[in-house]
């Protein structure tokens, strides 16, 4: 696959310029300055997130723009929440593989975020902290906080400790065994199996299921249920999606829907367990 063509270091500059922001410096964020022949702080060779969504919890908006644009350039993409009841509630209603939490937001704080995140699910999470601020970072990794960074940083270090949270959680697929309400997936032999009889499921009713039950607990919107199931490649209406749920419950026995549960409107959501 050929490397993407980024922005130059100038066109950056100009972009922040144009937003009232300092190239070199802002509030929450040091942009690398260009070497001696102009090339700007983008990762060039770094291999691609394509499929990474992150949640950005932060109420500094320019700070969100900036690192929106960086994250963009390398193929993750963002979602801001500027308060801390804000990214709890996109946290519910979105699927997201990380998050990044500023510890020091009016109402809702980083840190009563991160332990209400830490009581529903493991997602990874790397705090945004004032740099030098000890207690803060004590405090969130004792909480559940997968890594933090001090406040001004580098977006080039910001990616590469996205990266190497995401490396530190990721299951190995061939290992991967899950288990909800009496459906087992075995990922690595693209196997599921309800009571212990094998579901006869097609390649895209498989990874639907597959992204589902990693999601367990999280709704999922119907708009981008496929990309999360990693089949970016088809293109297809709401209503085709709303078809292969239908088949795919069929398959599990599950109806009524006990299982994936359908929330108006929004998406799909795979209960934890029976209920």
């Amino acid at each position: 696959m050929s490397a993407r063509a980024l922005p130059s270091g100038r066109e950056m500059r100009e972009t922040l310029l144009a937003a009232q922001i300092s190239p070199e410096r802002m509030n929450g964020l040091v942009l690398d300055k260009p070497d001696s022949l102009g090339r700007g702080a983008v990762v060039r060779s770094a291999p691609s997130l394509m499929t990474v969504h992150v949640l950005v919890i932060d109420d500094d908006v320019r700070l969100f723009e900036v690192l929106e644009s960086y994250l963009t350039q390398n193929s993750v993409r963002s979602t801001h929440a500027s308060n801390g009841l804000a990214g709890l509630a996109a946290l519910e209603s979105g699927a997201f593989d990380a998050v990044l939490l500023d510890v020091m937001m009016p109402g809702l704080d980083g840190l009563a975020v991160l332990k209400k995140i830490r009581d529903k699910s493991r997602l990874p999470v790397i705090m945004l902290t004032a740099k030098g601020d000890e207690t803060d970072r004590v405090v969130g990794l004792e909480l559940g906080a997968d890594d933090y960074l001090g406040k001004p940083f580098s977006p080039r270090e910001l990616l590469a400790r996205l990266r190497a949270v995401l490396r530190r959680t990721e299951l190995d697929p061939s290992k991967e065994h899950l288990s909800v309400g009496g459906v087992s997936v075995d990922v690595g032999a693209r196997q599921a199996t309800v009571d212990g009889k094998v579901a006869d499921l097609t390649g895209i009713e498989f990874d639907l299921l597959l992204a589902l039950m990693r999601r367990a607990g999280r709704v999922v919107p119907r708009s981008s249920l496929l990309e999360q199931a990693g089949r970016s490649d088809v293109t297809v209406s709401d209503r085709t999606v709303d078809v292969h749920i239908s088949h795919l419950r069929k398959k599990l026995f599950d109806d009524p829907p006990r299982l994936i549960k359908t929330v108006r409107g929004v998406g799909y959501v795979m209960a934890k367990g029976t209920e």
